[in-house]
């Protein structure tokens, strides 16, 4: 088992402001080639692969809640799993809108190494109790291959952790720093497989929250329409969310499909069974 006492919590919170400095500093000149060259290796390729699942709002062409069907469905494939005892993003930004304790759920056997002192050990049921508490809490599941966790909870890296995030717009480092990633670790952002943003143009009011609430800049003022750019969308259904009027909705051409491509694609990268 790896060793990782309680303050190795405290410790991450108060270093996790590099990674927001760190995505920003990829922009910046002379500087950023350096950021770049050092982080690229470790947040791309197979070594970060991750999806979002957009949840609190209808998708047209499912009839379930999308994001519990997924993630249940990993949860009971799973042969170990752990909760993080807290969520590193919230602790950093002392989170006022949602729980710092709602933390991080790992798949699979690498679990069985992360130290019992920064995680609850859990039965599938806990963990997909868990799920469900952040889903109504309004939280975004985020699911993949994370590379990185392996280093931070002390897991040898033989492609058997999975980590499913459950994460909030104002906290998470992703959606809040996303839009400065340069393209080799944006891609290695995918949205769910024949997922789309579809406005209607009759309800939109153009006010634009959802273009400043876009962690991507995937949404534009085209004229007298809102218009999105899906090369740039991550599927995080933030702007769904935030439209006061309901303009927004997502659409996805086939559930079944979606659900095949994800598992297959994450079951690629880490094994969790």
């Amino acid at each position: 088992m790896s060793k990782r006492p309680e303050w190795w919590l405290t410790v991450l919170a108060k270093i996790w402001p590099v990674t927001w400095i760190s995505a920003r500093a990829t922009t910046w000149p002379l500087i950023g080639w350096f950021v770049k060259k050092a982080s690229l290796p470790l947040f791309s390729g197979k070594n970060l692969n991750i999806t979002y699942l957009p949840i609190n709002q209808e998708i047209k062409g499912s009839s379930t809640l999308l994001p519990a069907t997924i993630v249940e469905e990993l949860i009971n494939r799973s042969s170990h799993r752990v909760i993080i005892k807290k969520c590193t993003c919230r602790d950093a930004r002392q989170c006022k809108n949602h729980p710092i304790e709602y933390g991080c759920t790992l798949l699979g056997e690498g679990t069985r190494e992360i130290d019992e002192r920064i995680a609850r050990h859990v039965s599938k049921e806990e963990a997909i109790a868990h799920l469900h508490e952040t889903i109504e809490d309004g939280l975004v599941p985020m699911v993949g291959r994370v590379r990185i966790d392996n280093i931070i909870w002390g897991v040898r890296d033989k492609g058997k952790l999975l980590t499913i995030c459950h994460c909030c717009h104002c906290c998470c480092t992703i959606l809040t720093s996303g839009r400065y990633l340069p393209q080799e670790m944006a891609a290695s952002l995918v949205p769910l497989k024949g997922l789309r943003i579809a406005v209607d143009h009759d309800a939109c009011t153009l006010c634009s929250t959802c273009i400043e609430a876009c962690p991507m800049v995937a949404i534009s003022m085209n004229g007298e329409r809102i218009t999105y750019d899906m090369s740039k969308c991550i599927g995080c259904g933030q702007c769904i969310t935030v439209c006061p009027v309901r303009a927004v909705s997502a659409e996805i051409d086939d559930v079944d499909e979606a659900i095949r491509e994800l598992t297959s694609r994450i079951g690629g990268l880490a094994s969790i069974e």
